[in-house]
């Protein structure tokens, strides 16, 4: 979409042609109009990196609180 428009498309086509509001677009173009494909991947492969981690920080959190509860409740 942000290539759409640095071709010289009109930005209300855009949002309507991909059914996003144009405030989106917007945001989107502050936050991504630098960057080219190959720093859209890495950023896309570290945020699902990111995501993997956090899932496992989870579950580890869990598995302590769970640990923790059946110590204390030993006599």
């Amino acid at each position: 979409m942000l290539r759409e428009h640095e071709q010289g498309r009109k930005v209300a086509d855009i949002c309507r042609e991909h059914g996003v509001s144009q405030p989106t677009f917007y945001q989107w173009k502050a936050k991504y109009g630098g960057m080219g494909a190959s720093e859209l991947k890495e950023l896309r492969a570290l945020r699902e990196e990111n995501t993997k981690l956090k899932l496992k920080l989870a579950d580890t959190i869990l598995d302590r609180d769970i640990l923790k509860e059946i110590l204390g409740k030993k006599p």
